[in-house]
């Protein structure tokens, strides 16, 4: 039997031959592609189709890239990267998305440049063939590069996929810019390379901005979140799941936190085994590895601290930016309640806390309290608790 160890392993690696299978055929295309445009562009003398084989030339550059990326992706951790070198595959979307955004530039200069210094192009049947064929061999190429981006979650083939059918609008706008030249004798190529141009430059702002926000870290995909935290409560001694946070290692290798509401009375032992046990079904079903699972206990002894529980949640949920509260305790012995918010970022932690405490020791003045402001980093649950200290969660 293939253990879970084996199996992420067997994963990784048959993620890694499609990435690389792919982005082989994304450099044959491109440079086929590419070379039979620069042949066209020259004999035409045509700027739009010289400025289309760079991008195409640019296209294949990208898909090396890709290929480098995630083979350093893949290494093995080591000591000084212990996590893996996952998010080597960000860095080279990174280099992706500044080869394109640089030949956007390139183009631009070249075809203002044309512009002051305008001359005549000269289209043949053979050159306007070639650039049909190429917008076809775009649209086809910019599908199953896609496909294989979102199989893989790959956002390198994602944004190369995305690029090849911009490449194929792109390659249609010279054919037509041809066309017109051809039937009417109105050049519009180099306004079509400035068209191209514009085209590449957003293209290549647009992955930046993304790849840049993957790298700075994003929210938790909200699917996701809620697919760990309903996972978690199908545990009996689990009454609900808190404070998820989700670190990306690179695609596919997400590590994550989480806080488990049980009952007062599990036993160390108890609480051990029900940690592994969260720990393998959130593998098992998600791929993600929880490597911390923290504990809130809530009263199952006490009515008056039901009705105490209440009181708190009423007070504090009335406000709007108090999104949920979870982890309250209230300890009758040391005279103490503690419990977590999460705060929404309309407004400062401090001085949310800071309202919070006034509220609270005029509510119960008799006793300590100790509140926690939680980053609202995963989404929380549409539903509250709906369990009533001092005593077992309501069905």
């Amino acid at each position: 039997m293939i253990s879970e160890t084996d199996q992420i392993a067997l994963k990784a690696k048959k993620r890694e031959k499609t990435i690389i299978r792919t982005s082989f055929v994304g450099i044959g295309a491109n440079v086929f592609l590419a070379a039979f445009k620069l042949f066209v562009g020259l004999i035409s003398a045509s700027i739009a189709v010289m400025l289309d084989a760079v991008n195409n030339f640019t296209d294949a550059l990208s898909s090396v890239v890709t290929i480098i990326g995630t083979k350093l992706a893949n290494r093995r951790p080591d000591k000084k990267h212990p996590m893996g070198h996952g998010r080597a595959e960000y860095l080279s979307a990174l280099i992706i998305a500044a080869i394109v955004l640089y030949a956007g530039i390139t183009s631009l200069v070249e075809s203002i440049k044309k512009i002051i210094n305008p001359s005549a192009a000269d289209y043949s049947v053979i050159s306007l063939v070639i650039i049909a064929v190429a917008v076809v061999v775009k649209i086809l190429l910019g599908l199953y590069v896609g496909k294989k981006g979102r199989d893989t979650d790959s956002d390198s083939l994602k944004a190369s996929g995305k690029d090849a059918l911009f490449d194929a609008i792109l390659s249609a706008s010279v054919l037509a810019s041809a066309l017109i030249f051809v039937l009417f004798h109105i050049s519009l190529e180099s306004y079509v390379g400035i068209l191209i141009s514009g085209f590449i430059i957003k293209s290549g702002i647009e992955m930046l901005i993304e790849t840049l926000n993957k790298i700075l870290g994003e929210r938790a995909d909200s699917e996701l979140t809620t697919k760990i935290k309903s996972l978690l409560k199908t545990l009996p001694e689990v009454h609900g799941a808190y404070d998820l946070v989700i670190h990306s290692y690179g695609p596919e290798k997400l590590l994550a936190s989480v806080h488990l509401e049980v009952p007062d009375y599990l036993t160390a032992t108890q609480i051990d085994t029900l940690a592994r046990r969260a720990q393998l079904l959130v593998m098992q079903e998600t791929g993600v590895i929880l490597t911390a699972v923290g504990i809130y206990s809530y009263n199952t002894s006490s009515g008056e601290a039901g009705v105490i529980n209440e009181k708190i949640r009423e007070k504090v949920l009335a406000h709007e930016w108090a999104l949920e509260l979870h982890g309250l305790y209230v300890d009758e012995e040391t005279k103490s309640i503690r419990f977590d918010v999460v705060m929404s970022f309309d407004i400062p932690h401090d001085e949310g806390l800071k309202i919070l405490y006034a509220e609270m020791n005029e509510l119960y003045p008799e006793y300590r309290f100790f509140i926690v402001a939680d980053v609202d980093a995963s989404d929380v649950d549409d539903v509250s608790d709906d369990h009533v200290a001092g005593g077992e969660p309501e069905a």
